[in-house]
């Protein structure tokens, strides 16, 4: 059974834990180890998940999967009716379980409670991660534009961003 529980400050430490399993094991073949590590700091520091959620309006939630903690998804809101899907992450042994469309479906249900209709959500995607735009295209999102994001330290994201209509 797939449930989702709403994350506060207090969860943090969790979210570093699985984002530490997760995102390492996602980007382990598409990105440096040294730019792992420096998105790692960047996004998943007990002090940027803190800013994430007090200041910059991130609402995290913690996926379970028969009762235990197995993913994230966060969402931010960026206008009236404009939402970024920011993180979806799901340990990799449950993918191609329909856990990832429950966290997807939940992100979309999320926007239709807690927005005007109909909405856009975004997500922003890295443009070798083929197993993640293709899920992406399959649950209805089309690819929207493309960009290189400077990060910092020399590093860049090479996403596309991706969107769809809820409604």
């Amino acid at each position: 059974m797939v449930t989702f529980t709403k994350a506060g400050l207090e969860e943090t430490p969790l979210i570093e834990q699985l984002a530490q399993e997760i995102f390492r094991a996602t980007y382990k073949e598409m990105l440096s180890g040294e730019q792992i590590d420096y998105m790692m700091d960047w996004m998943y520091s007990q002090e940027n998940l803190h800013k994430q959620i007090s200041q910059e309006g991130h609402i995290y939630h913690i996926v379970h999967y028969d009762g235990v903690p197995v993913g994230y998804v966060s969402l931010q809101q960026q206008g009236e009716r404009l939402w970024h899907l920011q993180k979806i992450y799901l340990r990799p042994g449950l993918q191609g379980k329909s856990v990832g469309k429950r966290m997807f479906q939940f992100a979309v249900d999320y926007i239709r409670q807690n927005s005007p209709l109909p909405a856009v959500m975004e997500l922003n995607v890295n443009r070798d991660n083929v197993r993640a735009w293709q899920f992406y295209e399959h649950m209805g999102m089309h690819k929207a534009s493309r960009g290189d994001f400077h990060i910092g330290n020399g590093f860049y994201m090479t996403d596309y961003i991706m969107a769809m209509e809820v409604r």
